[in-house]
């Protein structure tokens, strides 16, 4: 069942060079949903060993952004892992409109597997929908005895990471509170994931969250009204009983926003490396790990929440927890490890409005249903499909039955100047024009075009303003909470930290895309790059 993208074909000496010279383990973090100026924003009530460390010790790369949009979650994980945009690799969102269905997909979701001692609604997951090789499939083709294990609280942040040839890849099943994995790896789970799901999971690790710091230490306040308020609460401020707050939600999304599953993923992580025997051989082996929490609370809360702040906080320290764990067991100079993130956010639009900046909302469904009525109107039939992520699909086989009275240009075109007078968006695209991948002087265009997929986009896409998001009317509570996907620094520029074997001690400010860490951990193994690749390796950051 796995997909086999690419030949690759090495001689007897640079096999045996690169056995020599590769680190016995890679580890790759991507933290969900992480802006880089949380690196100095926290900076004060950060340790010594944890994000500071691999600032001080390592390469920083302090200009690091995406290059496409939409920026979301399965669209960061899949660039960073295939070292290209989704105009390549197919995973333009986290999920979107199947023409041939007219429903909505999930980037990992696939009917043709099943859980893995999941609950029933989780599991059916794999990278099936995945068009390129990544990074862990050129190292697994290369070297069949190498091990590579991802993991993650969302089933996109473990499945995409790994690619289709991973040995495990495990994330969080919210009917059970344990970690499961799907039949396309598997038929069932390692003896020492059974073991430790009886052990360590939401009921045993959930708690009481309390800021960690005295009241003083934060530069946030506790009590805002741009947050959202967890069903079971009055009010958005500490503590939260997470025990109880998933007990009256009947879900245990409230354990997935707290720090408690940052713990649980990395006493997982450390688990993995021993149990697996990550390391242990000549073959150089890859462990992937994605932090989901950050995201999740940050949906909720928004980055200038004292929730946020504290969560990263204890995430420092579980960084630095796990970067001791590495050293015990592999030295200094036996690993190799990067940190980065999938996405930015914006500050909640609400608070930019009441703080006298650009912002606001457009309400998607409410314009949607206004197009839907000029169309009627003046062609006499509605030719929208469907929307998703700011792409509105048109039904082509109605149009090629109105072929001989209605042209899609004039649908568009209709469209277009009815969307322009609105307040928020910036711009529309036409998807056949982003199909033709000609170079544009428009940055937002451009970065467009690089996440646009003929088979999987819309026909007309649109652009918001900066400080905008997209919401629905029927939204609870819409003015609280925030989310990211544009093409705006906010939601592009990323932490991008090196640490460990063959890594230098040094800062680069110059601009750099998310799509070179892919040819970057190549390089790094000796190992060309898959031809899928647009990005180039950082050979800046590397030892001779």
């Amino acid at each position: 069942m796995k997909i086999l993208c690419f030949i690759l074909v090495l001689s007897a000496g640079f096999f045996a060079r690169s056995q020599r010279e590769s680190p016995k383990i890679i580890i790759g973090i991507v933290v969900d949903q992480m802006c880089y100026d949380y690196l100095y924003r926290f900076e004060k009530n950060y340790s010594e060993s944890g994000f500071k460390k691999l600032m001080n010790e390592g390469s920083h790369l302090k200009n690091m952004h995406f290059n496409y949009i939409p920026t979301y979650t399965g669209p960061g994980h899949a660039s960073i892992f295939t070292g290209t945009t989704p105009r390549k690799h197919g995973i333009i969102a986290n999920n979107w409109l199947e023409r041939s269905s007219n429903q909505n997909v999930n980037c990992v979701g696939d009917k043709s597997v099943i859980g893995i001692e999941s609950s029933p609604l989780y599991g059916s997951s794999s990278p099936h929908r995945l068009n390129t090789a990544t990074v862990t499939d050129q190292l697994k083709m290369t070297y069949p005895k190498s091990k590579v294990i991802s993991i993650s609280i969302k089933d996109r942040g473990a499945i995409l990471p790994g690619g289709h040839e991973s040995d495990g890849s495990y994330w969080f099943d919210y009917g059970k509170g344990t970690f499961i994995t799907s039949s396309y790896y598997m038929s069932k789970l390692p003896k020492w994931l059974q073991d430790f799901n009886q052990n360590n999971n939401a009921a045993s690790y959930a708690s009481t969250w309390f800021p960690l710091l005295e009241k003083d230490a934060y530069s946030a306040n506790d009590d805002s009204p741009y947050e959202k308020i967890l069903a079971g609460k009055t009010t958005a401020t500490f503590p939260y009983d997470i025990a109880s707050l998933c007990k009256t939600n009947s879900s245990l999304q409230p354990f997935t926003l707290s720090p408690f599953a940052n713990t649980l993923l990395t006493d997982l992580a450390i688990i993995a490396i021993e149990k697996e025997n990550l390391g242990k051989d000549e073959y150089p082996d890859m462990l992937c790990i994605s932090y989901s929490s950050p995201d999740i609370a940050g949906h909720a809360f928004g980055p200038d929440s004292k929730e946020i702040e504290d969560i990263y906080i204890r995430l420092d320290l579980e960084l630095a927890r796990f970067l001791k764990s590495l050293e015990r067991s592999f030295g200094k100079t036996g690993f190799v490890l990067f940190l980065t993130a999938d996405h930015g956010v914006v500050s909640v639009p609400q608070k930019l409005v009441d703080d006298g900046e650009q912002g606001g909302y457009v309400f998607v469904d409410q314009i949607i249903n206004r197009l839907r009525d000029s169309c009627e109107s003046r062609f006499g039939v509605d030719f929208i499909l469907g929307q998703t992520n700011l792409n509105i699909y048109l039904d082509h086989d109605l149009l090629k039955r109105k072929k001989d009275s209605v042209n899609i240009n004039d649908v568009l075109a209709l469209f277009e100047k009815e969307l322009l007078n609105i307040e928020g968006i910036e711009q529309t695209a036409r998807g056949t024009e982003l199909f033709k991948g000609l170079e544009s002087n428009d940055h937002l265009l451009q970065m467009l075009r690089e996440g646009f997929d003929p088979k999987r986009s819309g026909d007309l896409l649109l652009i918001l303003k900066s400080g905008y998001l997209p919401k629905s009317s029927l939204s609870l509570n819409p003015h609280q909470g925030t989310s990211h996907g544009s093409g705006y620094d906010y939601d592009t520029h990323v932490p991008c930290l090196w640490y460990g074997s063959r890594i230098k001690n040094t800062e680069i400010h110059q601009r750099l895309n998310i799509i070179d860490i892919g040819p970057t951990l190549l390089g790094l193994i000796d190992l060309p790059k898959t031809e899928s690749m647009t990005g180039k390796s950082i050979s800046a950051i590397l030892k001779p």
